[in-house]
C-alpha cells in the first residue's frame, strides 16, 4: 500500500467516522467537557483557533504550548485527559516528543498527532509510536468532536480501569492478610500438618500412632496462689508460664495439645514421627522446670509443678463443630496423666515404657514399683539429669 493510499484511509469517509463515534461520546458529556486538554502547536494561530473550536464545541480546559519543550514541562507538571501534538515544529518535533514520553513512560496521556502535510510516514510512524489517532489540518468540527471524544473517552475507560485494578489489588492484599490470619489462628489450635490436612478437604482427621511420648505438667500451689490476687495478674502470671512452655515446644519440635486449668499437655513423636520422642520429651521437661524458676523470680512466686511422662500407641484427631481440638486418646494418655499425679513436686516422673528408650546418658532413679490407677503395678523411674537434644 502506497503512503497516498495510508494517508486516504486516515482521511476517509469523515462523515462516516464522525457519525459511529459521535453517536458513543458526545462532548455536551459533563465529565468529558471537563477534561484538560493540552494543544501543542508553534503556530499561535493554529493554537488559538485550534482552542477555540474547542471550546465551541463544549470543551471547557484547554490550555496551549508553543514549543515542545513547553509541552513536556505542562505534561510534567499537571494532570492531563488529552494532548494534541502538531508533527511539524521547530527545536523539537512531535515524533521527538513522543520519543521522550514513551522514553520517561509517560504514555497514559492519549496524543492525537496533527498535521498539515501530505506524507502518511510521519502520522504512521507517530502512531507506531503510541499517539492515539491523527488529526489532518484544517479540522473539520465533526471530525475534531469525534477523534477527541473517542480519545477522551478510551482515556477514562483506562482510568477507572486502573482503579478498579488498585481496587482489586488492594481487596485481594486485604483477604490475602486475613487467610493469613487466619492460618495462623489454625496453627495455633491444630499442628500443621493436621491444618494443611483440614484446608485440602479431609474433613475426618483420625491416625494411630504406634509409638508416641505423652508429657502431662500441673502447677503445684497454683490455686492457693489463685486466692491470694486478682483475677487480671493470675492470668498474667499463668500466661507468662504458658507462654514459656510453647516456646520450648516450638523450639525442641513437640506438640503442644492443649492446657486444662493450671495443667499442660504435650506429645513427641505426631503427627510426624521421630525416633527420639522419648528423649526429646524428657530434654522438654527439665526445660520446663528451669523455665519456671525464671518466672518465679520475675513475678515473686513460688510455684512448682510435677510432670510426668509415658510412652505407648495413641489415636490422635480432630473432633469438635466449634471450638474444636486436635487431640489423643489411648492407655497411654492415661497412663501419662498418672505418672504426673503420682510423681513429685519438681521433678520428672516416667513409666518404665520410656525409662525403656533413653540412652545410658540419662540418669534414672528407680522409684520402684507404684499402684497407677486404672493400670495396676507399674516399675516407675525420676529423671535425674540427662543430655540435650540435639
Amino acid at each position: 500500500m502506497s503512503n497516498l493510499d495510508a494517508l486516504k484511509i486516515l482521511r476517509s469517509d469523515v462523515a462516516a467516522i464522525a457519525l459511529d463515534q459521535f453517536s458513543a461520546a458526545s462532548a455536551t458529556d459533563a465529565n468529558l467537557s471537563t477534561s484538560q486538554i493540552l494543544v501543542v502547536d508553534d503556530s499561535s494561530l493554529m493554537r488559538m483557533g485550534l482552542t477555540r473550536s474547542l471550546k465551541t464545541l463544549g470543551f471547557e480546559n484547554v490550555t496551549g504550548a508553543s514549543n515542545g519543550k513547553e509541552a513536556l514541562e505542562k505534561i510534567r507538571a499537571g494532570k492531563l485527559d488529552l494532548i494534541l501534538l502538531d508533527i511539524e515544529m521547530p527545536e523539537m518535533t512531535g515524533l521527538q516528543v513522543l520519543e521522550v514520553l514513551k522514553a520517561d513512560r509517560m504514555t497514559e496521556v492519549p496524543v492525537i498527532v496533527i498535521s498539515g502535510g501530505t506524507d502518511a510516514e510521519d502520522a504512521i510512524r507517530c502512531i507506531e509510536m503510541g499517539a492515539e489517532d491523527y488529526l489532518p489540518k484544517s479540522f473539520n468540527p465533526v471530525l475534531l468532536r469525534a477523534r477527541v471524544t473517542n480519545a477522551l473517552h478510551k482515556k477514562r475507560l483506562r482510568d477507572h480501569d486502573k482503579v478498579m485494578l488498585e481496587t482489586i489489588r488492594q481487596q485481594h492484599a486485604v483477604v490475602s492478610h486475613e487467610k493469613e490470619v487466619s492460618e495462623n489462628l489454625l496453627l495455633n489450635i491444630l499442628p500443621r500438618e493436621i491444618s494443611t490436612r483440614l484446608k485440602s478437604g479431609e474433613e475426618l482427621i483420625a491416625d494411630a500412632h504406634a509409638e508416641v511420648t505423652i508429657l502431662f505438667a500441673d502447677l503445684s500451689g497454683f490455686t492457693a496462689l489463685s486466692r491470694t490476687m486478682t483475677a487480671s495478674r493470675l492470668v498474667e502470671i499463668l500466661n507468662a508460664i504458658f507462654c514459656e512452655f510453647d516456646r520450648i515446644m516450638q523450639r525442641f519440635g513437640v506438640e503442644k495439645i492443649k492446657t486444662i486449668g493450671d495443667c499442660y499437655m504435650a506429645v513427641a513423636g505426631l503427627p510426624l514421627a521421630r525416633s527420639d520422642h522419648a528423649q526429646a520429651l524428657v530434654t522438654v521437661a527439665f526445660e520446663m522446670i528451669a523455665a519456671l524458676s525464671s518466672v518465679n523470680k520475675i513475678f515473686e512466686t513460688d510455684l512448682r509443678m510435677r510432670i510426668g511422662l509415658n510412652t505407648g500407641n495413641v489415636v490422635a484427631g480432630v473432633i469438635g463443630l466449634r471450638k474444636f481440638t486436635y487431640d489423643l486418646w489411648g492407655d497411654a494418655v492415661n497412663v501419662a496423666s498418672r505418672m504426673e499425679s503420682t510423681g513429685a513436686v519438681g521433678r520428672v516422673h516416667i513409666s518404665e515404657f520410656t525409662a525403656k528408650l533413653l540412652p545410658p546418658e540419662f540418669v534414672l532413679e528407680d522409684r520402684g514399683v507404684v499402684d497407677v490407677k486404672g493400670v495396676g503395678h507399674m516399675s516407675t523411674y525420676f529423671v535425674n539429669a540427662g543430655p540435650s537434644v540435639t
